[in-house]
């Protein structure tokens, strides 16, 4: 049994304050495209602008709002932003990480913490989790081959199981270069 894997390329997840803030008063995030996890869109907004101490870097907006701010980074972006110490978290585990300044159309913001990489990881729903025969937070390691000759296996992906979820692997931009996982591509859980 395998599932599709896709690539999460950088983005940031804005709470309503971060939106009135980038964007003005009275704006709210409007969906361009659906994701492939029920009820998560790319926002028809502009891009907002991340601000480093070295560099920076044009990000879509990622809805629906949240409660923190979250940066959704690789560690090749958080080099090129000049950002230390960014961690591999899971979503939504932003207590101490890094900041940084976000810039929107109508304004700027600075955070004081929520840059991460995010942990790779499979959504399931329950059924899909009784049908692979694994837990919720549970940690496996998937093979993907995208049939470029650079197949290969990631370990520490963490299994996130929930009702709200579709089956789905993410992966991110560093991640999808190293397995040359353009494209259709699969996964299978290995161990």
């Amino acid at each position: 049994m395998n599932f599709i894997v896709e690539t999460s390329a950088r983005h940031i997840h804005l709470t309503s304050e971060a939106v009135e803030a980038l964007y003005g008063p009275g704006v709210s995030l409007e969906p361009k495209k659906m994701l492939s996890q029920p009820g998560q869109f790319a926002s028809a907004n502009e891009k907002i602008k991340l601000v480093g101490p070295k560099g920076e870097l044009m990000v879509s907006v990622l809805g629906p709002i949240r409660k923190a701010c979250q940066v959704e980074l690789s560690f090749s972006d958080a080099r090129a932003l000049g950002l230390k110490g960014v961690p591999v978290r899971e979503s939504g585990d932003v207590a101490g990480t890094p900041g940084i300044k976000l810039v929107g159309p109508a304004g700027e913001l600075e955070i004081a913490e929520g840059c991460i990489i995010a942990k790779r990881h499979i959504h399931m729903t329950p059924a899909d989790a009784a049908a692979f025969n694994v837990a919720n937070g549970q940690v496996v390691s998937v093979k993907v081959d995208a049939g470029q000759g650079r197949s290969l296996v990631f370990g520490d992906v963490v299994v996130r199981v929930s009702d709200n979820f579709a089956l789905a692997m993410h992966i991110d931009t560093d991640e999808c270069n190293a397995a040359a996982a353009f494209g259709d591509v699969r996964g299978e859980i290995v161990g």
